[in-house]
């Protein structure tokens, strides 16, 4: 096992194993060689942070793991069903103030390596470090693991033209600026930065951070061109989280004539993951499988 491994592998007595029913132990690799860009301040030893008193998702807890100071990538590969060259990198949200790692972390890399595809959860760095632009950090850290897991791809048997990018609330956020911004958030220290960032597909879940709050449009640095990669979005009308962020993406998305699928329903709230409820929207994986199968990303090569 890799260096990087202590830090994760210590959730198991917070119950990360417990909630996973995967056949091997998932590969674990830091992102950084050293200290993470512009990182200075010593955080608390990383914790998952849940209390007793905490809302149930679908009846069962989470893990909100907190002060997350070596980001690091935790790969799933199939091993139930053969693997298809396929991979996504998942960005478990949190408000940019913790991971809900389990609920939108390797939960999600279970359900795809049913689809045959290579789960890559993303441990990116939390609380944010930019009060001005929260998402900094977070999106350093899932451009620098779509290079790393682009640099091991042979290694992993995995098609360099088919590695996506899935996020859940704030880590929607980081998952679609990933996608759009087209300029890498921090100087290259290494080959493995000559390595493209750019994901080949993205799926954002209840994401947040693309309207600039009461003025119906985007931020100005939420630019979508004609080489934007194809998006799947979930969002739900009673959502805290305004549905403007979706809706306005999925217009600028169809402006650029980019292929774009956005699935709107009336309840569900917020954070629902892939837990089925009685609502609908948590039936989106279905229809979210289907997509990828539809687009070719499941096809083995």
């Amino acid at each position: 096992m890799r260096s990087g491994c202590r830090v994760l592998f210590g959730l198991i007595s917070l119950g990360l194993c417990q909630l996973s029913t995967f056949a091997a132990e998932p590969v674990i690799l830091n992102l950084w060689p050293d200290r993470p860009p512009g990182d200075t301040k010593e955080l608390p030893p990383e914790a998952d942070q849940t209390k007793p008193t905490d809302k149930l998702i679908a009846g069962r807890r989470i893990i909100k793991l907190g002060n997350v100071s070596t980001p690091q990538i935790a790969v799933y590969r199939p091993t139930s069903v053969p693997a298809n060259g396929a991979a996504v990198v998942i960005c478990p949200g949190g408000g940019h103030h913790i991971l809900a790692y389990d609920l939108e972390g390797t939960e999600v890399a279970e359900w795809l390596n049913t689809l045959g595809v290579t789960g890559i959860v993303l441990k990116y760095r939390v609380p944010f470090r930019d009060p001005e632009r929260r998402w900094s950090a977070a999106v350093q850290d899932a451009q620098r693991a779509m290079s790393l897991v682009r640099s091991h791809a042979t290694e992993w048997e995995l098609d360099p033209a088919r590695i996506g990018i899935l996020g859940f609330s704030a880590g929607g956020e980081t998952a679609g600026l990933t996608t759009l911004l087209t300029e890498r958030q921090y100087a290259p220290i290494d080959a493995i930065d000559e390595v493209s960032s750019r994901p080949d597909f993205a799926f954002l879940i209840y994401a947040a951070g693309f309207e600039e709050k009461g003025q119906a449009r985007l931020k100005d640095y939420v630019k979508v061109t004609e080489q934007t990669p194809p998006m799947f979005m979930v969002h739900t009308f009673d959502d805290g989280v305004s549905v403007q962020n979706p809706l306005l993406l999925a217009s600028a998305m169809k402006a650029a004539d980019r292929p774009c699928e956005l699935h709107l329903f009336t309840t569900g709230g917020h954070g629902y993951g892939l837990r089925p409820t009685e609502e609908a929207v948590t039936k989106w994986p279905v229809r979210a499988g289907e997509w990828l199968r539809e687009r070719g990303y499941l096809t083995a090569k």
